[in-house]
């Protein structure tokens, strides 16, 4: 087979998908809309391997999960399938495999987005899935597919009915995404299916393009990092590595000087600093809050109006003792209460970004 981003739309897949008129398309080719991450050398990624690779060991093994990755497309297919080739499949006990190394998929009507499945991997998978979702109603629909969260994503086909009309889908109202950088849970752990991680719920309530920066263990604040995000055409910028910082010395030490080094890039632009979300803080984790907070009194002393800090315990005010799996990564319930206090102050700024 050809190399997958060269292939033309009309090629042949393999599949055991009993349906007669199935035609696979490439979603690398218009009129199909890749968000969030690209396509580079064998796989998606959601920034350059060679930025990943400067920045540390860890960033550059996990730069290639396809955490805030979508295709969005309009069709009138009567289903929709797909093929996937994965790699690096992690399996663990407290996140499910649907989150990990699942496709959710979403139909969107008149700016709103209606959850309608999840091409669900077998728990034993190695590499390669495929599943089909029969689609509700008749006539042309826009309709959005959320990659895994965890899992590195080689290749997706999308496969629809021979006859089906194949379109753009209507633009997101907010081109220029907001951007995330942070620890696991930033990354979706532990999300049950990658449509309930809080950037992926935002994304949809607001209709903003959004970029995941995410990396599970390895959000250390480095400075290479800084410089590649400070680099991006982005709307809004929310910052949250507390967890992943090994010390409060080493947060100390790199809190603010990150975001110096966004802020000199983007004067004006809004950015948002988040601590751990938890509810209950011990003598370390306070001392982390009031670090992170004191990034965020030192920018409003030298004159900065477009600064904006979000505690921890107010991110999960509304899942409270109940938003995580362990004590640290959300639950869907969790991702729910993070979603709607950061979307909040999102709804107000975002209009002011376009």
């Amino acid at each position: 087979m050809e190399k997958f981003d060269t292939i033309d739309q009309n090629f042949h897949v393999d599949t055991k998908i009993e349906k007669d008129d199935i035609k696979f398309y490439s979603p690398l080719q218009p009129p199909f809309s890749i968000h969030g991450v690209f396509y580079e050398g064998d796989r998606y990624r959601r920034l350059p391997e060679q930025v990943a690779r400067e920045t540390s060991p860890g960033v550059l093994g996990l730069h290639a999960h396809t955490a805030g990755g979508r295709v969005r497309f309009r069709t009138n297919s009567h289903y929709i399938a797909i093929h996937a080739v994965l790699d690096h499949i992690p399996k663990m006990p407290h996140f499910a495999i649907t989150g990990v190394a699942g496709f959710d998929i979403y139909e969107e009507i008149d700016g709103k987005a209606h959850y309608l499945s999840t091409f669900m991997p077998p728990f034993h998978v190695v590499d390669t899935f495929e599943n089909v979702v029969n689609l509700p109603g008749e006539g042309e629909r826009d309709y959005l597919i959320h990659f895994p969260l965890y899992s590195e994503v080689k290749a997706l086909y999308i496969g629809l009915e021979d006859r089906a009309v194949v379109s753009s889908p209507a633009p997101y109202p907010y081109q220029k995404p907001v951007v995330y950088y942070g620890s696991s849970i930033t990354q979706g752990g532990c999300a049950s299916r990658p449509g309930n991680a809080y950037e992926n719920i935002i994304s949809r309530r607001l209709g903003c393009e959004h970029l995941n920066l995410g990396f599970s263990g390895n959000a250390k604040g480095e400075e290479r990092m800084a410089q590649y995000i400070a680099g991006l055409d982005m709307s809004i910028f929310v910052l949250d590595y507390d967890f992943n910082a090994p010390t409060p010395e080493h947060l100390e030490q790199t809190h603010e000087r990150f975001f110096t080094i966004v802020r000199k890039a983007h004067p004006d632009m809004p950015i948002i600093l988040l601590s751990r979300p938890q509810c209950k803080l011990d003598e370390v984790w306070t001392r982390r809050r009031r670090i992170i907070e004191q990034t965020y009194q030192n920018a409003l002393r030298k004159g900065d109006k477009n600064v904006y800090f979000i505690p921890g315990e107010e991110l999960m005010k509304w899942a409270e003792d109940e938003g995580t799996v362990d004590t640290v990564h959300p639950t869907d319930y969790g991702f729910f209460s993070m979603a709607k206090v950061v979307g909040d102050l999102l709804l107000t700024l975002l209009p002011t970004t376009k």
